[in-house]
């Protein structure tokens, strides 16, 4: 290698992990703990390599797939019977494709696209893994605001922003409270609170000049 720092990091990573293994077997050969290190350490050189050549892009997706592939050993290893893994998975890959989208991550599109996927993955994850209880309904509504944003930030309608960003927020609670206590309804609290953003927004740009 080149770059005398990449190399001092990936021998110093390697001397690192081959320590703890040996600590490992030595001390708790049932549970490979090695592991939880290993993973952070083998990001510095990894880090270090790509830092040093700029190139960003390429850095993004393998620290991605590693951080997928540390996560499906913990759920393989510890909770086979479900796969918990997805879960963060679809969140992390958003990194690597944002990056290599480039200008096009800006965009209203990209916002809706990636909107839409995330709410139609989640979806699914939900209603074949936990259908008992809809939780699509909290990344739905976080990944809602990317579109939201980019929309109302562009054509600068602030009053239809505060609008429509109470709107989902009461359509959040009232779902929450539907599917979580029907028999009490206690949105109507929360709510009360949130219609104050568009009724500030709204009697502010009709006050009286000064």
């Amino acid at each position: 290698m080149r770059n005398p720092r990449v190399a001092f990091a990936v021998m110093g990573s390697a001397m690192s992990v081959v320590f703890l293994l040996l600590v490992n077997q030595l001390t708790s050969p049932d549970y490979f703990w090695f592991i939880h290190p290993a993973f952070a350490l083998i990001q510095w050189p990894i880090a270090m390599y790509f830092a040093a050549s700029g190139r960003i892009k390429p850095y993004s997706a393998i620290t991605s797939l590693l951080i997928i592939l540390y996560l499906f050993m913990e759920n393989m290893s510890h909770s086979p019977g479900h796969p918990w893994f997805l879960y963060p998975a679809l969140a992390i890959i958003w990194w690597p494709i944002l990056m290599y989208a480039g200008r096009f991550a800006g965009t209203l599109r990209m916002a809706l696209t990636g909107s839409f996927f995330i709410i139609v993955s989640y979806g699914l994850l939900n209603l074949l893994y936990s259908p008992s209880f809809p939780w699509v309904i909290f990344p739905a509504y976080a990944s809602l605001w990317w579109p939201m944003s980019i929309y109302f930030n562009r054509s600068r309608k602030w009053f239809e922003f505060a609008l429509c960003g109470s709107l989902l927020t009461c359509a959040l609670f009232i779902t929450l409270n539907a599917a979580s206590s029907p028999d009490h309804i206690w949105a109507i609290y929360p709510i009360f609170a949130v219609i104050w953003w568009p009724l500030s927004m709204h009697y502010y740009a009709k006050r009286p000049p000064v």
